[in-house]
């Protein structure tokens, strides 16, 4: 039923795309009803199936006098994460609370007052949270529909226990969520990311040992991906992207693989919630989502599928997917002469010395790659993809790819970037062998992308073993050649027409 319910709201959005798009988006955006209740919370454990309980905030419309008012009301699970923040989290959601919802926060197992050990996004933890889910929906003031919204951990959680499939979950919206614990965050094209072991540390120090001990794809990280279990995500889904989140890859991925109910909305955001960054919304557009599938009210989908705002000067635009039909694609050569250029010039090589130090490449370190100043706009959109060529002196070889937007005042601005250990170039379940002195074609994926380079800038791409701070200078001592020119190194980007 719930996927009927979904194919049948598709349809609808579709055609209110074709009828009246500018209509459509201002109706999404910018969504409003006024506050018809006050808040009344109580601190409270919640059991759940192994006996255990998890600390729980538990807010509910209210009179003036702060006393529960009588009825029946829809439910959200209000970002269950692991970082101990309930009085927050209260004060975000109260605006949810004040027009119809009851709303439940809490701790994850083993932090703040819930005991246990904390072990994020274990299948443990979605167990816990499926349970949250149920118990609130048995409440005798609750209709029964749920839905869950969270940001970063939140979101990664509230996609993985939509794929459990709790029966009184309805919807959910992840803001900045990803697809996959391991590819997105942790050993992003099999190379550590040096700038998560912090987050280990004050969040989930046991994990500093355990996440060591699984270096290749297996299931341990299987336990602890939607990717895996896409299959299982569907029902609506209200993705909220940012195209400057350092994780945004994996929402994309999730709308791709879940078209026809996911809908995607990604503006020019850094990680965390839009609402007081550049074109920032929230939380008017999220009671839109919940009052239409769980409140009972015709409230206005996105205008799209995909609905994006590249940078904080272009404003929204409605696609019906990702990469937009409207983008080609182009391929831009790596020259001999350090040129992005849509003509090969000769074939040739260049090297470049590896960095093993935790500090940014030197000169020597890395080869960079630039277009000549661009005569008009450039708008990328969609998932740029590096095609290196390369041989290494030694066992192994780290290949990270930096794209950049420079201006003509040399200042830059970072797009998208991609990363890949030499010896995962075929997964990361096992090794693959590297020789000393062989050539490999190998792709490294870059971070998609919705990014308008003026006239006059410059798009450049840095080729290097390391990408400072992002990832451990891992590869072993020794250099990196790069065949360029004709037959060789290659950088292909989707341009939106």
């Amino acid at each position: 039923m719930k996927r009927l319910l979904v194919l049948m709201a598709t349809i609808v959005a579709a055609g209110s795309l074709c009828a009246a798009p500018a209509g459509a988006a201002r109706s999404f955006f910018g969504y409003e009803r006024p506050a018809v209740h006050e808040v009344h919370s109580e601190a409270l454990p919640v059991p759940l199936r192994d006996g255990g309980h998890l600390a729980c905030r538990l807010h509910r419309p209210a009179d003036a006098a702060g006393k529960p008012v009588s009825g029946r009301f829809p439910g959200i699970v209000y970002d269950f994460n692991a970082y101990d923040n309930l009085d927050q989290l209260a004060a975000e959601s109260a605006y949810f609370v004040r027009r119809g919802y009851n709303v439940l926060s809490c701790n994850a197992r083993g932090s703040g007052a819930s005991p246990g050990r904390i072990d994020p996004f274990s299948a443990q933890e979605q167990a816990d949270n499926h349970d949250v889910i149920e118990w609130l929906a048995a409440r005798p003031w609750s209709t029964g529909r749920i839905g869950q919204l969270g940001v970063s951990y939140g979101a990664h959680a509230a996609l993985l226990v939509a794929t459990s499939k709790p029966p009184h979950l309805e919807t959910i919206i992840p803001v900045n969520g990803i697809s996959d614990w391991y590819e997105n965050t942790i050993y992003r094209g099999g190379i550590y990311s040096a700038r998560i072991r912090d987050w280990q540390r004050q969040v989930a120090p046991d994990t500093l040992r355990t996440y060591a001990e699984h270096p290749y794809y297996d299931d341990f990280w299987r336990e602890r991906s939607v990717k895996d279990r896409w299959s299982e995500l569907d029902i609506p889904v209200l993705e909220i992207n940012g195209w400057r989140d350092r994780y945004r890859g994996g929402m994309v991925e999730n709308f791709q693989a879940r078209r026809e109910n996911v809908w995607l909305v990604s503006g020019p955001w850094e990680h965390g919630l839009p609402a007081g960054q550049p074109a920032g919304i929230g939380p008017g557009e999220y009671l839109a989502w919940f009052d239409r599938w769980l409140g009972g009210r015709r409230a206005p989908l996105p205008p799209a599928k995909v609905t994006s705002h590249g940078t904080p000067d272009e404003g929204w635009r409605a696609f019906s997917d990702w990469p937009p039909a409207e983008a080609d694609r182009t391929r831009f050569a790596l020259t001999t002469a350090g040129e992005l250029a849509r003509s090969p010039g000769a074939p040739g090589t260049r090297e470049y010395r590896v960095n093993t130090e935790t500090t940014p490449a030197e000169p020597g370190e890395k080869l960079t790659f630039g277009t000549p100043p661009l005569r008009r706009d450039l708008v990328l959109a969609g998932r740029p993809k590096a095609e290196i060529e390369a041989s290494v002196t030694a066992s192994d070889g780290n290949l990270a790819a930096v794209l950049e937007d420079v201006a003509p005042d040399g200042s830059t601005t970072r797009v998208s970037a991609g990363w890949l250990k030499l010896s995962h170039r075929h997964g990361h379940t096992a090794p693959a062998p590297v020789h000393s002195g062989q050539w490999y074609r190998t792709t490294v994926d870059l971070w998609p992308v919705h990014h308008r380079l003026a006239a006059g800038h410059t798009l450049r791409l840095t080729v290097a073993s390391d990408d400072y701070p992002e990832i451990d200078s891992d590869a072993p001592a020794g250099s990196v050649a790069l065949r360029l020119g004709a037959g060789g190194s290659a950088l292909t980007v989707d341009v939106l027409r």
